[in-house]
């Protein structure tokens, strides 16, 4: 039986990883991104490549017109909806002390990194109970990526802190909720992943890793975090709703 998988920000990065990983895993995807498809198309050809069904769907998480629009693409292409990736986010136009931060720049991430998450998990997890209540064998997850800035505290991107934090409660939340219906809800929760958003600040980590910032001494990638989205999509970790999946290298262990 088909199963289906909504990445958001899922063209590239992090969200690319998982997308590369959920094909493997026999999944046809709907992708996210803000792009226009063409500025897409060599990403989504080779998740094709893998055999599976590709929809494109443009928009910007943060608007609920756009959360519409791309469930029902989702909906009129595929019929079903097993997994959603809430994995959009944006820094901070400009890296700034908590001090003299904006507010402009904190609704910017929030809306997108969290409020965009929330409303969209409470839309899908509705499509999903309607599912469930359809076919009892149906299996459905919703997975949260946030980050290591959940806990761990940076003064100079506040709202980007805030935003994934909220997003953590928001797992908690809608596991809770969902426990009735058997649709279990996870974090998984990145460290310092080379991707684009962390090109700019590459020397600084390569230094801070060397010189011991995490257990194992390397940079994660989006194939770290693909394959621990995968397990968790697969239903690998059935009895674990609520939890969290830690993928940063022993990063945030405590240590002496």
């Amino acid at each position: 039986m088909k199963k289906v998988a909504f990445i958001t920000g899922g063209s590239r990065g992090i969200g690319y990883g998982i997308a590369e990983h959920l094909a493997n895993a026999g999944f046809d995807l709907a992708i996210n991104g803000v792009r226009p498809e063409a500025a897409v198309q060599d990403a989504l050809n080779a998740l094709r490549e893998r055999g599976r069904d590709v929809l494109y769907c443009p928009g910007d998480v943060a608007s609920p017109e756009a959360r519409r629009t791309m469930l029902d693409a989702v909906n009129g292409h595929f019929g079903q909806l097993n997994v959603l990736v809430n994995n959009a986010g944006v820094a901070p136009k400009e890296r700034r002390d908590i001090l003299d931060a904006t507010e402009e720049s904190f609704q910017h991430v929030l809306t997108t990194n969290l409020q965009g998450a929330y409303f969209l998990s409470q839309a899908a997890a509705n499509w999903m109970i309607t599912q469930r209540a359809e076919q009892s064998d149906f299996w459905a997850c919703i997975i949260n990526v946030s980050s290591i800035s959940a806990t761990v505290a940076s003064v100079n991107r506040g709202e980007y802190c805030v935003a994934k934090a909220g997003l953590s409660m928001a797992t908690q939340l809608f596991a809770v909720r969902l426990g009735e219906y058997n649709i279990p809800v996870y974090e998984v929760r990145p460290g310092v992943i080379k991707t684009d958003m962390t090109a700019g600040v590459t020397a600084k980590y390569d230094a801070l890793i060397e010189n011991g910032l995490c257990v194992q001494k390397r940079w994660g990638f989006a194939d770290d975090v693909g394959r621990a989205v995968a397990s968790l999509a697969r239903g690998d970790f059935p009895y674990s709703t609520g939890q969290v999946i830690m993928v940063d290298g022993g990063l945030t262990l405590p240590r002496l």
